[in-house]
């Protein structure tokens, strides 16, 4: 497996991400004052230069009240399409 920063994988996180925060109604500060972190941390995950490890990613879609693989599915599937 390559590096997975900036990979199908990873942008289809982004895009999952911030997909599941609009979804939820939520802008960036709402959800960046839910975690107990600053604007930017969201930005910065959304955007592609901050990683989320799995705690921050449960955390994450804790807040947004989301199944999981309702944000991990399209990654799944962008990772499957990379493969071929």
């Amino acid at each position: 497996m390559g590096k997975s920063l900036r990979s199908p994988g990873h942008w289809a996180l982004m895009d999952a991400l911030r997909n599941a925060r609009h979804g939820a109604g939520m802008t960036q500060a709402g959800l960046a004052d839910r975690l107990g972190r600053p604007q930017s941390y969201v930005a910065k995950c959304e955007g592609g230069e901050r990683r989320l490890d799995v705690v921050e990613f449960c955390a994450w879609v804790r807040e947004l009240e989301v199944a999981p693989m309702t944000v991990l599915q399209p990654v799944l599937e962008a990772m499957d399409g990379a493969s071929d």
